[in-house]
């Protein structure tokens, strides 16, 4: 992810390798998405709303849940379920790592 402040929804479709309209379904459906509008009435997404939407593709595309479970779950409590996507990141950049070293041996 780039160091930008914000982010129109095709930059934020790019970043998740989905279609844009994904991005504003994502939008209606889970109330920790708010982007805000330029005066053209463009969504401009923050680096928080970058963060969310991490969070709910973990929780969907890549644990599968339908969105009235992952919309449960981040309400139950967001900030460990952030906290658990982030060390899942983690580990897996290290794997990524660790299988590029042995491919080298």
């Amino acid at each position: 992810m780039e160091n930008k402040l914000r982010y129109s929804i095709g930059e934020v479709a790019k970043i998740f390798n989905v279609n844009i309209s994904l991005i504003r379904y994502w939008e209606n459906n889970f109330e920790i998405i708010k982007p805000s509008r330029n005066k053209k009435g463009n969504r401009i997404f923050t680096k928080k709303d970058i963060k969310n939407f991490h969070l709910i593709y973990f929780l969907v595309k890549e644990k599968g849940m339908t969105l009235k479970g992952a919309n449960k779950k981040i309400r139950e409590n967001k900030d460990e379920n952030l906290k658990i996507f982030e060390i899942i990141k983690k580990l897996q950049k290290i794997k990524k790592k660790l299988l590029e070293i042995k491919n080298e041996i």
